[in-house]
């Protein structure tokens, strides 16, 4: 199979019978083995029915359908899993992605050989304030602490290598930093292409401004974690060792000026130099032990998915 498109989706019941057409129509045309795999994240409409439907007319079209709503990283995981195409092309249910951009995006990366492609949506039809300003910012700080040169970080349609997405592991929020993840991994290739966006046609958008707020702390976590994440220790051990030193050495030098220097000065227990050494080896070895019980944690832990199937189609 060349191509898996895989769309996650949360109560987009009136989008999916025109996108399964847009798609289909736009792949026929090429003598490419594909799927459509539509995730569908809990929906409360009527989505999963039209999956229903559109499965029932096509062997191509597989669906999913989780117990609940977890999330477009989940939804995004399940649909790597059962990817089986060597590219697999993400995108939005809601028709603002344009399916005439999946074979421009695949021949990008089986002629250049590219690992990631991600779209840049240079013309939008968002609100300026609350979508189109906070994605300028959020994208140039996720530039500057990645180092990768991408303008649309949270572009929905984007082309992997399926090398690519069955290598990377998707926690809670971080389908924003795919490519960043996938740098980490040791894939370098990683372009960017202009693609056309749509105004919204149906429903509403299901994100708001918080998820700016939200994408910002998920990059402070994800460089934490790119840094650190399998060897605790060498963050918090380091500080608190450090610390723990230093008002150790600072009560041993009080103890010393007591007992030898100033010896019918005040008592140790009435200068407040006495009471920061004693804080500093305190928070010093609480920092040493959470580093110690992140290295436990981290080496008795056992990985568990984060999310609950409730149906599947056309799958065996």
């Amino acid at each position: 199979m060349q191509i898996s498109v895989v769309i996650p989706l949360y109560n987009e019941e009136d989008s999916l019978i025109e996108l399964h057409e847009k798609i289909i129509s736009n792949l026929e045309n090429f003598l490419i083995d594909y799927e459509i795999i539509f995730i569908d994240d809990g929906s409360i409409d009527s989505s999963w029915s039209v999956i229903k439907n559109l499965c029932s007319s096509s062997k191509k079209t597989k669906g999913v359908q989780f117990l609940k709503n977890y999330g477009k990283s989940m939804a995004l995981s399940e649909g790597f899993k059962l990817a089986k195409g060597k590219i697999v092309i993400t995108m939005d249910a809601d028709l603002q992605d344009d399916p005439k951009e999946i074979i421009p995006l695949y021949k990008m990366i089986t002629e250049n050989n590219y690992d990631i492609v991600s779209g840049w949506k240079k013309k939008r039809y968002d609100s300026l304030i609350f979508k189109n300003l906070p994605s300028k910012l959020f994208n140039f700080a996720a530039r500057l602490s990645s180092g990768i040169s991408l303008n649309d970080f949270n572009c929905g349609i984007k082309a992997y290598k399926s090398d690519v997405i069955k290598e990377i592991e998707l926690t809670s929020g971080m389908h924003r930093y795919i490519p960043v993840l996938a740098k980490k991994s040791g894939f370098h290739k990683i372009a960017e292409k202009i693609v056309k966006h749509h105004p919204r046609v149906h429903g509403n958008t299901k994100y708001g401004p918080d998820r700016f707020i939200k994408g910002f702390l998920d990059l402070i976590t994800l460089s934490f974690f790119s840094r650190f994440g399998k060897r605790p220790m060498h963050f918090f051990g380091l500080f608190g060792t450090l610390i723990l030193v230093v008002g150790f050495f600072f009560s041993i030098y009080l103890g010393i000026d007591k007992l030898f220097i100033n010896t019918t000065g005040r008592l140790i227990t009435e200068r407040p130099e006495f009471y920061i050494s004693l804080a500093s080896m305190i928070i010093g070895s609480q920092f040493f032990l959470t580093g110690f019980l992140g290295e436990l944690i981290l080496r008795n832990s056992k990985k568990a998915k984060n999310y609950k199937i409730k149906s599947r189609l056309n799958y065996e």
